[in-house]
């Protein structure tokens, strides 16, 4: 009965002694996941706080430059235009300028043709 009790009782300190070992990476890993989360959280915090009160007010400023901008833009158009009996003077033919060696095939117009900002190239190429 001794041998089957120190048999027990090493077996008994083995699982003691291994439970010990598994409870304390158990601590750590989970000690480690807590820091993880916390530092995800004040990371979250930064930034949305970064976007509250530098990413909309930036926005916001660019706008009412750019609305500025544009509106300055349109004036002196409609400027220009009443200099010119209500339209804009024509466009200086440089050789340069929408020079195209063979038409798109679409046409002499690039995909984008805007015929309030571009010039119409397909009245050029009928001539």
């Amino acid at each position: 009965m001794s041998r089957a009790l120190s048999l027990s009782l090493a077996s008994r300190a083995a699982r003691i002694s291994s439970r010990r070992f598994a409870t304390a990476v158990d601590n750590s890993y989970f000690a480690e996941r807590q820091a993880v989360k916390e530092h995800a959280a004040h990371t979250a915090d930064l930034w949305r706080k970064v976007s509250f009160f530098v990413c909309i007010p930036a926005t916001i400023v660019c706008v009412a430059w750019v609305r500025n901008v544009e509106a300055e833009h349109a004036e002196h158009i409609e400027h220009i235009k009443a200099e010119n009996g209500g339209e804009l003077p024509e466009t200086p033919a440089y050789d340069y300028l929408n020079k195209r060696g063979k038409p798109f095939p679409w046409g002499m117009n690039t995909l984008f043709f805007n015929p309030h900002s571009n010039k119409n190239l397909e009245e050029g190429a009928e001539e």
